[in-house]
Parts: C-alpha cells; sequence; structure tokens
C-alpha cells in the first residue's frame, strides 16, 4: 500500500490500481490456503481404500501407470517454465518469442492439471492424507498445497494488477511443488523405497 503523506501538495494520490495489489495477491493466498486445507481434511476424513485402482489396473500396475503421469506431470511443468522463461524475456540471446509461446503455456498448464487429476484422486482415495513417515507426509500436504497454489495462480494470472513477482513466484513455486511431488513419489518407486526419508 502506498502512503501519501497529507503535508505533500505535490504529492499524487493513490491509483486503484495501486491499492489493488496487496488485496489480490492476499486473496490468492487465502485460497490458496483454503483449497489445500479442504482436501487435506478431505483426506483425513475419508477411509483408505487400498485395493482401489486407476483406469482398471490394480497394485504394481497402477503404481507404474502413476509414475508415468507423474512423470508427463513433471515434463509438463519444466516446459511451462521454459515457456514463462521465454516470455518474460529471462533467457538472453533467445528470439523474439513467437505469438504461439502464451498460447502453449496456456495449453500446457491445462494439460498439467488434467493429468494430475487422476494421480491425486487415486491417491487421495487410495491413502487418504498419510502422515506416518517423512516421505508420506510430505509428498501428502505438498500435494494438497498443489492444488491451492494451482487456484491462486488461475486468480493471479486473470489480473493485470499485480506486483511484477506475484505471477512468476506463484509459477516457479508450482513447479518445485511438481519436482518434489515427483521426486517424493516416482523416484522413491523407482529405486526400490530407497528414498532418504522412507
Amino acid at each position: 500500500m502506498i502512503v501519501v503523506s497529507s503535508t505533500d501538495p505535490g504529492a499524487q494520490a493513490p491509483t486503484p490500481t495501486m491499492q489493488h495489489r496487496p488485496r489480490r495477491v492476499a486473496v490468492a493466498a487465502l485460497v490458496a490456503l483454503g483449497v489445500a486445507t479442504a482436501i487435506c481434511v478431505f483426506g483425513l476424513l475419508n477411509p483408505p481404500d487400498y485395493g482401489r485402482g486407476l483406469f482398471g489396473h490394480e497394485a504394481a500396475a497402477a503404481y507404474r501407470l502413476k509414475s508415468q503421469l507423474a512423470t508427463a506431470v513433471l515434463v509438463l511443468a519444466l516446459m511451462q517454465l521454459a515457456l514463462a522463461g521465454w516470455m518474460y524475456g529471462v533467457f538472453s540471446g533467445a528470439r523474439a518469442r513467437p505469438r504461439t509461446v502464451p498460447v502453449l503455456h496456456r495449453v500446457g498448464g491445462a494439460g498439467l492439471f488434467l493429468l494430475s487429476v487422476p494421480i491425486a484422486l487415486h491417491c487421495l482415495l487410495t491413502y487418504g492424507l498419510q502422515l506416518a513417515s517423512p516421505r508420506t507426509a510430505v509428498h501428502s500436504l505438498l500435494g494438497c498445497f498443489f492444488y491451492g497454489a494451482f487456484a491462486a495462480k488461475v486468480i493471479l494470472v486473470r489480473s493485470h494488477r499485480l506486483p511484477g513477482w506475484a505471477l512468476p513466484v506463484t509459477g516457479g513455486l508450482l513447479v518445485v511443488l511438481v519436482g518434489v511431488l515427483w521426486y517424493s513419489s516416482v523416484f522413491w518407486y523407482w529405486s526400490g523405497a530407497a528414498w532418504p526419508f522412507t
């Protein structure tokens, strides 16, 4: 918020754009917290169903399918990061961005979200919110927070009245969350449960 001294006759009054910046970010943060909390509560209250399959796959086949889907989500997240960097001019020496880059970024984000939903639903309905070990606690809590952060990014991306850091920080946070979720599940699965925090 900008404070203007009433004793300075030449001071410019704050514009509505200036006044709404912190509010938009605060609303997005509250939505993120609300969505993440709702998913956590659902996971705690939902009794696990360890026999649940995924697209007709059971047990080890379901784990393989989930790890393949999660790896596709990770690849899309890294592509999102590269496209965002291109849009924001982070890569010096890169040629001017074509008009298709923002469209590819939106389509990639939608694809990432859609691919993640079956994974998350399977985790939530099969295991619920697991807090028994450091790995499962990290994975469960960050999985819930991922959807909160995604909801916040949707709110922020629709607003043009933001601090310049808000959207890149939120997008970067999503990429980090995807990376940690992948590491705490897919890497753990393919390494034979040899993750440091089992």
